[in-house]
């Protein structure tokens, strides 16, 4: 493996691939912590300079992670089909980059080659691409999966209900989820995070949101956004859920600093298969974020890009529902500006589609981030245009639980009609039933969260 290169008469030498990577990310505030990260401009132009002429056997052949000391590099290694990657093992990197964004190379046909890449290999193709790169060969791909319901079609854009509270409480809850149904969002999932993570509670809201789902015939799933142990309690006891809810991180002592195993996420996936009340097979939900395992340190001086590709490595094996990444969630210490934030979406959005996945993205930011709702804006319109699987939205797009500013319910509506996307079929007919939607346009009665109140002294749909 060649690991150096002259730029402008001074000579850059790196040690390992490990370093290789991570001075080849853009500018990151979590890999400048971590002090990995390029000490200049020229640094990372030298240290693209390797990448792009590393083959896929070299990368390969030196993983960040031995499968020996790390459950996740296990599990990634024994995902790759071997006949794709015989077929790709002398391409450089630069090579992979080029292929994919030729425009005779179909959606189909970039899922076809990720099969046979690591995690490191796809994100290390990442890090040679502009965001415009970015944007195309993600868009390019199309990722269909069925809970209770199908999303992630060509021309559409699903959403999350996000109808969180600060103290859990069931009335207000249900006002915001009846807003966010009246701007015809929800269609990827009604899912709560809870303020109390006890087996009773979980139960509780899961029952509600059933309750909900079937007294109005909404065509979706629901999920409450405990840790995977509690939720399996519950499940075990008899709460309706569609889906399992899990965080990911991309090394073994990440997830096990979030109270997880690849054992453990075996053993819920066995549940949910037998117990969850979905009609389709994909029942898990995973949420994922750039800087989880250098806040933990679990990240072994591996760049955040890197991990949260392996993160998707880890994830495609249980054949998930839907899975975001919550981009600015963490805070400006692994995402320091709205620029990294944007980067770092459309990252993730692509890495996680050419794993295969049914990729999503929580549009976010910390009110201590150098970023605002402008900032959003712009992001969810370049996420729209890659074919984001779905976003999520929150009241006003401040989450008055877990204080961070997300997208409103109404500018997922807006975003819609503007690049003229619809909801999940399904789900579309459903708010044409409502009168909420008419022709693909909303009609005069969206955005009243009272229709829905009065549909249910009525007995309901």
């Amino acid at each position: 493996m060649h690991k150096k290169t002259t730029l402008l008469g001074t000579t850059y030498a790196f040690h390992s691939l490990k370093e290789i990577l991570a001075k080849a990310n853009e500018e990151r505030s979590g890999d400048q912590l971590a002090g990995i990260g390029a000490a200049n401009m020229k640094e990372r132009m030298a240290a693209k300079a390797v990448l792009a002429n590393l083959t896929m056997a070299d990368i390969r052949n030196y993983p960040v992670l031995t499968p020996e000391q790390d459950e996740v590099s296990k599990i990634i290694e024994e995902s790759v089909q071997e006949e794709i990657y015989q077929t790709v093992q002398r391409w450089m990197v630069a090579d992979l980059r080029e292929w994919m964004l030729d425009d005779r190379n179909s959606g189909q046909d970039l899922l076809k080659l990720g099969q046979g890449l690591t995690s490191e290999m796809i994100a290390a193709v990442t890090k040679l691409m502009s965001n415009l790169d970015l944007i195309q060969a993600a868009a390019k791909i199309e990722v269909i999966t069925h809970c209770q319901t199908k999303i992630g079609q060509k021309g559409t854009l699903a959403s999350r209900a996000q109808p969180n509270h600060p103290s859990d409480d069931v009335e207000g809850i249900r006002a915001s989820l009846y807003e966010a149904l009246s701007y015809g969002v929800g269609d990827a999932v009604i899912g709560i995070n809870p303020v109390m993570d006890t087996t009773d509670h979980v139960f509780a809201l899961l029952r509600e949101t059933k309750d909900i789902m079937e007294r109005l015939a909404i065509p979706t799933q629901n999920c409450v956004l405990s840790h995977v142990t509690t939720q399996m309690r519950a499940i075990e006891k008899g709460a309706p859920a569609d889906l399992i809810f899990q965080s990911l991180a991309g090394t073994q002592a990440g997830n096990e600093s979030f109270g997880i195993s690849v054992f453990l996420l075996k053993e819920a996936d066995a549940l949910i298969q037998e117990k969850g009340t979905a009609a389709g097979p994909n029942r898990w939900y995973f949420e994922t974020g750039q800087g989880s395992e250098l806040s933990s340190e679990a990240h072994f001086g591996v760049d955040q890009v890197t991990l949260e590709a392996r993160c998707y490595g880890l994830a495609r094996t249980f054949n998930p529902f839907i899975v975001n990444t919550v981009v600015g969630f963490i805070g400006p210490e692994y995402l320091f500006d709205s620029k990294q934030v944007i980067r770092a979406g459309l990252e993730d959005h692509f890495m996680g589609k050419l794993h295969g996945l049914p990729m999503g993205v929580d549009v976010c930011y910390t009110n201590h981030m150098n970023a605002d709702q402008n900032d959003m804006d712009n992001l969810s319109m370049l996420l729209a245009a890659a074919g984001v699987n779905f976003v999520i939205g929150v009241p006003m797009a401040d989450d008055c639980m877990l204080n961070y500013q997300s997208l409103s319910y109404h500018d997922i509506a807006t975003l819609r009609n503007i690049l003229r996307l619809n909801a999940a079929p399904e789900f579309e007919k459903w708010l044409e039933a409502q009168g909420i939607m008419e022709g693909g346009k909303l009609t005069s009665q969206a955005g009243d969260p009272t229709v829905f109140l009065k549909r249910l002294s009525q007995g309901g749909v």
